[in-house]
């Protein structure tokens, strides 16, 4: 202990010289990743005595220091991370990270967050025995835990009527708070933690007085968690509907499993360090599921908190589902894509809300919104039409204060979407004397369809539409319209289709693994809402809802998550990998009527939609599924040619890679999507797969390829015969570039799929897209 001691103080006092003394007194939060299981450690009486001794050396030295060094200390981890979270200034923390038993130091990251109807879209609730539902008992027994933004336990979604105890292996708590009891919690809602020291040391109250009240509890604020954990798990509630739009009964997509809420996210983001002290304490709860709704933009796995946390839940059996992000359709946008993640990307629905535009020379445009359209004696009539531009006050966008009253009294006005909220638009027309609004897509949202609860009679048009529009109005001496609500329209939609800002690959931080892996319903879903919000979620919608709706892949993730809690349900032994495996391999490629799937106006790629729009009827029984042991993964970065450190500070193993792939040649992950790169010269690539048999015990598959552009693909063997239930064989694929493709200066992309077709159910296909990727 001396000896480390000495060190610290001499790299100290080099650091002290190298620093303003500003820079040193100011401090932010850094989460240190220790070595676990050092001899050092065995020392101390507990783990957190080893973590403070870490922080109680960084600080010796410094003059007048009032305060004691374990109020620094924030967090101290142990099963998602050995290490900790504390306040250090830069010089302190640069001095951690000279330390042998400091793995890496990270300064905290921010992140962001990113139904009565999609149960059925998905064939949730299929009639008899043989329905998904049914099969897995609603996903009994299994917890998921939801990390977002907290939870409105009073919401009938979680009302336990009907439900089981709480399993016995549950070891969490229902944490009291403001305005939040340890009664609030239920046999739906089991367990609610909030994790909020993080945010708190980053964002002092002197520094936002005009922030929103927020609860310091696991109570909801915001909405967004309310609606995510209801999608995963919410009961059944008949006559939802958000003001008479929607109507129908809501359900979660595991009506039958426990939830259990850890709040990690308040209104200015989710700070890493709090997010990490969530996984660690899930873990230990133990619960089944994890589901987050959140993100931010791709970062290195060895620098990715959750990618560094999860790692610790999947070796313990805990399946890890994530958004994509919300970023598209940007290329390499994706996030969350570590392999041992399920990264779910958003499609939409065939339900519409129709309001159409109809301008005064009779043309229609087609618009959609949820306001709820009735009485509106402001559109019953045609009113005149509004756009105003110019200046730089931003008034094309209609923020607050922007729109001069003289000019919009009494009129409809067109906002360009961008910059500030779509119901705030709203809201800045109606202080300012208009009476409806057109919200008008730009090139940018295409013709995305978010809809809202608008505070006054608006509808949301395309980006085609509102050129028309526009047109028509430049042309027009004095433009008239009103708007035409229609209700809900089920059925006669194309869907799915990929949602235009749900995020793309391939991969920046990953791109040897195809991400996302799928897509779900992410577009227009209406959950479960805090009852003392509007629809809205603003501070002045005096409007109130058991339910609301949301777009983003925030909502696209839950309903994975509920899914995957019925597979766990079903298979209760099957890894994580294994129900990803069924969940990518019976994906859908095709929408409703057949046809391929769009992302707008072209047939989706495999980095738009991965392997493609999750299937729960088909997953619930997947033939065959790609296994993976968590020591592939460590064996998977050795052959990306990560350092040991980096190695280290994601899956907390000490290995030499040298050895793992001396014993591992020509080693390719199990995964069940294929990605193939290129390197410049290299003309052939071989990968091995093997697959188990999950299905009927005396087994067949025969391969069909559909081998991409240029690309020739050899499967050995093309038959897999399988004599029992739980018999794993392999097979191995060779890539061949055709000799026209050999030698390309550019990259280029090209895309295929290896499918495994059952021989005596032919219906039973087990499905792998394939993506390869030619570079320099």
């Amino acid at each position: 202990m001396e000896s480390k001691t000495c060190l610290l103080c001499i790299t100290f006092l080099f650091f002290c010289l190298s620093f303003s003394s500003s820079k040193i007194l100011q401090k932010q939060t850094y989460i240190v990743q220790l070595h676990p299981n050092t001899e050092t450690a065995k020392t101390f009486t507990s783990k957190f005595d080893w973590h403070l001794s870490f922080l109680q050396e960084a600080v010796l030295g410094v003059e007048e220091e009032e305060e004691e060094p374990s109020s620094r200390l924030l967090y101290s981890y142990g099963s998602a991370m050995e290490g900790f979270a504390a306040q250090l200034t830069e010089s302190e923390a640069e001095m951690l990270r000279y330390s042998p038993e400091v793995v890496a130091v990270r300064p905290d990251h921010v992140l962001q967050v990113q139904t009565t109807y999609s149960y059925k879209f998905l064939g949730l609730d299929g009639i008899g025995n043989s329905g998904v539902w049914s099969k897995s008992r609603f996903g009994q027994g299994t917890i998921v835990g939801v990390l977002d933004t907290g939870v409105w336990p009073e919401s009938p979604s979680f009302d336990d009527t009907g439900m089981p105890s709480v399993p016995r292996k549950w070891k969490g708590i229902c944490q009291e708070g403001e305005n939040f009891s340890s009664s609030s919690c239920n046999r739906k809602l089991i367990g609610a933690r909030f994790f909020i020291r993080g945010h708190r040391v980053a964002n002092s109250p002197e520094e936002s007085p005009n922030m929103p009240r927020e609860y310091i509890s696991a109570r909801d604020s915001t909405g967004h968690g309310t609606h995510t954990a209801s999608t995963v798990g919410g009961s059944s509630v008949s006559m939802a509907s958000v003001l008479g739009n929607g109507v129908g009964v809501a359900r979660g997509m595991a009506p039958g499993a426990h939830i259990a809420f850890y709040k990690v996210c308040w209104f200015n983001g989710c700070y890493s360090s709090d997010i990490l002290a969530a996984i660690d304490v899930a873990i230990q709860d133990k619960v089944d599921v994890l589901s987050l709704s959140l993100g931010g933009f791709p970062i290195p796995l060895y620098d990715d908190t959750i990618a560094i946390g999860t790692f610790r839940a999947m070796e313990r059996g805990i399946s890890v589902i994530c958004a994509a992000g919300n970023n598209g359709p940007i290329e390499s946008s994706v996030a969350n894509s570590a392999p041992w993640v399920s990264t779910i990307g958003a499609g939409t629905l065939d339900r519409k809300f129709p309001a159409v535009v109809r301008l005064a020379n009779g043309k229609l445009l087609y618009g959609e919104s949820l306001y709820p359209g009735k009485g509106l004696k402001n559109t019953e009539r045609e009113v005149e039409v509004i756009y105003i531009t110019g200046g730089e006050k931003g008034s094309e966008f209609c923020l607050r204060g922007s729109l001069p009253r003289d000019k919009i009294q009494g009129k409809m006005v067109i906002c360009d979407r961008g910059v500030n909220g779509r119901s705030e638009k709203g809201e800045a027309i109606k202080e300012a004397g208009g009476v409806a609004m057109i919200l008008a897509n730009t090139e940018i949202n295409q013709e995305e369809d978010s809809v809202d609860v608008h505070l006054l009679p608006a509808t949301l048009i395309g980006y085609a539409e509102s050129v028309l529009l526009k047109a028509y109005v430049n042309a027009t001496v004095k433009p008239k319209a009103r708007i035409i609500f229609g209700g809900t329209v089920t059925g006669r939609s194309r869907a799915p289709e990929v949602a235009q800002f749900s995020a793309r690959g391939p991969s920046l931080a990953n791109p040897s693994i195809l991400k996302p892996d799928m897509i779900a319903p992410g577009v227009n879903i209406i959950a479960a809402w805090p009852q003392n919000l509007g629809p809205t979620g603003l501070p002045y919608d005096t409007r109130r809802v058991n339910f609301t709706v949301m777009s983003g892949t925030s909502m696209s993730c839950p309903h994975v998550s509920g899914i995957t809690a019925l597979i766990r349900s079903t298979y209760p032994n099957w890894s994580p990998a294994a129900i990803k495996s069924a969940l990518m391999t019976t994906a859908d490629l095709y929408d409703r009527r057949g046809k391929a799937i769009k992302d707008g106006n072209k047939p989706a790629g495999v980095f738009a939609i991965g392997a493609g729009h999750v299937n729960p009827q088909k997953a619930i029984n997947p033939g065959l599924v790609y296994n993976i042991q968590p020591v592939d993964y460590i064996t998977y970065l050795c052959t990306l040619g990560f350092t040991r450190a980096d190695i280290l500070a994601i899956t907390h193993k000490n290995v030499t890679c040298n050895g793992i792939l001396r014993k591992n040649p020509g080693f390719s992950l199990n995964y069940p999507s294929i990605s193939v790169i290129f390197k410049r010269g290299k003309t052939t690539e071989m990968i091995t797969r093997r697959v188990t048999n999950v299905g009927s015990p005396n087994s067949i598959y025969s391969v069909n390829v559909k081998a991409p552009e240029g690309v020739k693909v050899v499967v050995n063997p093309k038959r897999l015969v399988f004599n029992h239930a739980d018999q794993t064989l392999s097979y191995r694929v060779w890539f061949v570039l055709k000799k026209r493709n050999r030698g390309k200066s550019v990259a280029t992309f090209a895309q295929g799929q290896l499918t495994w077709v059952n021989s005596r159910n032919q219906m039973q296909r087990v499905r792998s897209p394939i993506s390869v990727t030619l570079k320099n």
